[in-house]
């Protein structure tokens, strides 16, 4: 297994928290979670940086806040990548392994990409101006039935997945494929689909071509036009990460291309990004 237990079972109760307890984090958890970190590698060519950051202890006068998107958090993870090709990619494939690791660890974690205050993070941070930084996560032990949590992940729909037939295809994006057609590789493309991503938005598009998998991005026009980066980019690399680490986890040998775009005619807004060949 890549985690103490099943992926599928981490991956399942992943979920996006907002309001935290005061109980702390001791230090040996915080070790090990840094231990962690220096593991962390990703199939893309950038290293991205990561974090422990403690609101009650940063030097510089950083003033960490969420905009009123987390309450009861104290304890941060922050990430920064330099702006090299696919960035992005390596940051949210990177992230989002630590972000399961932290799951099984039973702390509490969230996604946040323009929801905090980014100058003052990256100023806790020491981060340098020409990195990009593009997302943090709070970390902390929380109640499951929190009243604000529940509201807040109705508002937000927080639970809700698009249908596999507009996510996944077969051969070309004129033929949806359903998971009973999918066969072996089922749980690898329902592992994707369940991946988070911002604004719930889900821009994976994958299409399957024998032994390859197509990896697209159903860009959002405007979405990312207030950052100096592809925020949509981190959710491909958390649909890489799942879907690596599923067929890890099955023993299925393979390797990422970055350069086998199959030349699909595609739907408005959709750009090749990566492909999966297994071996």
């Amino acid at each position: 297994m890549i985690f103490s237990e099943p992926l599928e079972a981490v991956v399942r109760r992943r979920r996006s928290v907002r309001t935290y307890e005061k109980t702390p984090i001791t230090q040996d958890v915080k070790d090990q979670i840094v231990r962690y970190m220096e593991t962390l590698t990703n199939p893309f060519p950038a290293k991205p940086s990561f974090r422990i950051i403690e609101k009650e202890l940063e030097p510089n006068g950083a003033k960490l806040g969420t905009y009123g998107m987390i309450r009861g958090a104290s304890v941060f993870i922050a990430s920064s990548v330099d702006n090299t090709p696919f960035a992005v990619e390596a940051l949210g494939y990177a992230f989002e392994q630590l972000i399961l690791y932290l799951t099984t660890l039973r702390l509490g974690t969230c996604w946040l990409g323009g929801s905090f205050n980014r100058e003052e993070f990256r100023k806790a941070l020491d981060s340098a101006g020409d990195a990009l930084f593009p997302a943090i996560s709070p970390i902390g032990y929380f109640e499951r039935k929190s009243f604000r949590e529940t509201m807040v992940r109705g508002f937000v729909r927080a639970d809700s997945r698009k249908p596999w037939e507009t996510l996944f295809f077969n051969g070309d994006f004129a033929k949806p494929l359903t998971e009973a057609a999918a066969g072996d590789d089922a749980l690898l493309l329902e592992m994707v689909r369940l991946g988070p991503s911002a604004s719930n938005k889900q821009p994976w598009r994958v299409v399957r071509a024998g032994n390859a998998f197509h990896f697209y991005e159903h860009k959002i026009p405007g979405y990312s036009g207030s950052f100096n980066f592809d925020m949509q980019g981190i959710d491909m690399g958390i649909a890489a990460c799942h879907f690596h680490l599923a067929a890890l986890e099955k023993g299925r040998a393979g390797h990422f291309d970055l350069s086998a775009d199959p030349g699909l005619k595609t739907p408005e807004n959709v750009i090749y990004k990566f492909t999966w060949v297994f071996d």
